[in-house]
């Protein structure tokens, strides 16, 4: 996350680096050590320790230096700059295999530092690791290519540092418009802003410039993946193949776009060939990154799991972790298989990895909530509650998410989607009646209800679609005032050419096409849909939108449990998640009194009790005659990739439904926010 400074500390910041500048190191030392005493802020402090240890390492006390430095990474292990300042002192001491040891770690956090691969170069030479010393090289002539501006991008974003990087990415962008390189990073950028429609505009304009760049059309192929526009990935990692044939990450691509598509066979095929190649280069000594290959395995076991091979599946997991020991994901992925029963040893290593302080943060995530999963399958509850609650505070620590902009958004809903928008403009969208929208929050039962709709002879079920998200957020568009509270969807529902609807409408139809069969219904369930209801039916009158609801503390408990592969980031705190179910009831309630029998509600607890009776209910709202099939839901063979695929192949069960008092005494935080006693 980007930090802030006030003023006139960073005025006196950057007086103390002209100090160091003009090689007055003990007025800097002095200065910085009296700036100290007056904040006790972090990162404050962090730039402080920073500027105290080069003044001292410039003025040759490079003990007092190495003191300072290591007081910095007391606060920041991760600092990429702090390990690198630690290898030139090192390197001053004459301690040449410390200072590679730092040198290594700081390029690791932050790949785009060029004085460290300058020093490493030096120490892998005198060392005679020749390899090294290549590898080194060739990552210097990448940075030195770049122009000045795009390194400091770079390292701005390897710093956590992304709208200062945004910002002087856009800066360098006026002035060389058609520069491949800098609309690749600002891409970049945009995708971990989650700025998707931004990242996908500058990457199709730099392959109109430059068709033949490889970088940016494995960038665009990857864009493609996370939004699950798995066709559009398929044509774009066929053309990088035709170039690059035997490379194995454009080869797993492609079988992970087959998958996202349903061809499940194809998928596993090339899979599975791509990891016999992984396993023969490694036996002629061709150097493949041992996570690599146990990702390879990874992606494998999803998709057997989404064939419903659940046996080779936890085969394919299990392979995983035993060619890389810390690999949180493989782990997790038994957990989530939900059917999964971790062994003594199994438990004893995901808990030994976790104290690893050089184990990546997502590995760490990952294996917290796979513990918590192994020790609730157990009945520790305590032991698995805590497990639960360490995943998601170090998930929440990253992610950056505000639960008030969710409760404004829905706000802003309640406001501009009103009876008279629809009166006015509700007849205007694209009069199919194909879809039908399973909406509400995840873990809520929408799953089940996909499955047994999606056993009926005349519904296709696909998955959880991103274009009405997409859609969504290109009406939003981007602010450029930090002061504008008020984004311009959905205000703009009422302004837009309304010729417009019926072509959101017909685009949506024509995006979705490739995750159909020949069924004239098809299923959207991305749950967060249900902040869309007003968009939706302004663009497709005639569809169906079926609203998956489960009693509150179920809910919000489970969702809390799991961790998602992306989004939903505000099940990952107690409190944000119960703020986040009553800003959904509140609106829910809005959309029944505005669009009135527009969208039907579904208790998860009333399907448990009476299958057949909500069964009937849900076809007949769809406007299906009923087939036994959608009762024998269980029976139907289909892909499935979300984290209930193997609970919804079996027959109903009402174990699930009161799970959450097992850990009751845990969940006040929920409990407050939802008024239950």
């Amino acid at each position: 996350m980007d930090k802030t400074t006030s003023p006139s500390i960073d005025i006196q910041l950057k007086s103390i680096q002209q100090l160091i500048q003009k090689t007055k190191f003990n007025d800097a030392i002095k200065q910085s050590q009296r700036l100290q005493k007056q904040t006790t802020d972090q990162y404050h402090q962090i730039e402080l320790w920073y500027l105290i240890a080069v003044a001292q390492r410039y003025g040759k006390e490079f003990s007092k230096a190495l003191m300072s430095i290591n007081e910095l990474l007391k606060l920041d292990e991760e600092h990429s700059r702090a390990n690198q300042e630690k290898g030139f002192i090192y390197n001053a001491l004459g301690k040449y295999v410390l200072a590679k040891i730092a040198f290594e770690k700081a390029v690791k956090i932050n790949p785009s530092l060029v004085a460290t691969w300058q020093a490493l170069i030096h120490l892998y030479r005198a060392a005679q690791q020749q390899e090294n010393v290549q590898k080194a090289a060739n990552q210097l002539a990448k940075l030195k290519e770049l122009p000045p501006a795009l390194l400091a991008v770079t390292e701005l974003m390897h710093e956590g540092k992304l709208l200062k990087a945004e910002q002087l990415c856009r800066h360098f962008m006026q002035n060389n418009k058609r520069h491949i390189d800098g609309m690749c990073l600002l891409a970049e950028i945009g995708m971990e802003l989650k700025i998707y429609d931004d990242a996908e505009f500058l990457l199709t304009s730099a392959l109109e410039l430059a068709p033949s760049h490889i970088h940016a059309r494995s960038q665009y192929l990857n864009l493609l993946i996370r939004l699950g526009k798995y066709k559009v990935a398929e044509q774009q990692v066929d053309k990088l193949l035709v170039v690059q044939p035997d490379n194995l990450s454009f080869k797993i691509a492609k079988a992970s776009a087959l998958t996202g598509l349903g061809k499940i066979e194809q998928a596993i095929s090339l899979f599975e060939q791509v990891i016999a190649r992984a396993k023969s280069q490694a036996s002629v000594q061709i150097t493949i990154k041992s996570k690599q290959v146990a990702g390879f395995h990874l992606q494998l076991g999803h998709a057997l799991k989404a064939k419903g091979d659940i046996e080779k599946a936890v085969a394919a997991y299990q392979a995983a972790y035993q060619i890389q020991s810390s690999y949180g994901d493989a782990f997790w992925s038994l957990a989530n298989t939900k059917t999964y029963r971790f062994s003594d040893d199994e438990i004893a290593q995901m808990q030994a990895q976790q104290d690893d302080k050089n184990l990546a943060i997502t590995d760490k995530i990952q294996l917290h909530f796979a513990t918590g999963k192994a020790f609730e399958d157990r009945q520790e509850y305590q032991q698995a509650f805590q497990a639960y609650q360490q995943g998601n505070e170090l998930q929440h620590a990253g992610s950056g998410f505000d639960i008030s902009k969710i409760e404004q958004q829905v706000a802003e809903q309640i406001k501009y989607c009103t009876a008279e928008l629809f009166a006015q403009r509700g007849h205007l969208g694209l009069n199919l009646p194909d879809p039908i929208f399973i909406v509400g929050l995840p873990r809520a039962g929408s799953t089940l209800l996909e499955q047994i709709l999606a056993s009926h002879s005349q519904v296709d079920g696909t998955m959880e679609l991103h274009n009405i998200l997409g859609l969504a957020s290109r009406l939003r568009g981007r602010s450029n005032s930090q002061s504008d509270k008020e984004a311009q969807y959905p205000k703009n529902l009422s302004e837009i050419n309304p010729d417009y609807f019926k072509r959101f409408g017909q685009q949506f139809i024509d995006e979705t096409r490739d995750y159909r069969a020949q069924a004239p219904l098809f299923i959207d369930k991305m749950p967060n849909n249900f902040l869309h209801i007003g968009l939706i039916r302004l663009i497709l009158p005639n569809a169906k939108i079926i609203d998956a609801r489960r009693s509150p503390m179920a809910c919000c408990f489970s969702g809390f449990k799991q961790l998602f592969a992306e989004g939903q980031d505000f099940s990952y705190n107690l409190a944000d998640i119960g703020r986040y179910y009553q800003a959904y009831l509140k609106l829910m309630a809005h959309w029944d009194e505005v669009l009135p029998d527009f969208v039907l509600t579904v208790n998860h607890e009333d399907v448990v009790d009476d299958l057949e009776g909500q069964v009937r209910r849900i076809l007949d709202f769809c406007g299906l005659a009923f087939e036994q099939s959608c009762i024998d839901f269980h029976k139907t063979k289909r892909n499935i990739k979300t984290p209930s695929s193997e609970q919804v192949r079996q027959p109903i069960y009402k174990s699930a439904t009161e799970q959450w008092r097992h850990f009751e005494p845990y969940l006040a935080p929920l409990k407050k926010v939802l008024s239950i006693d």
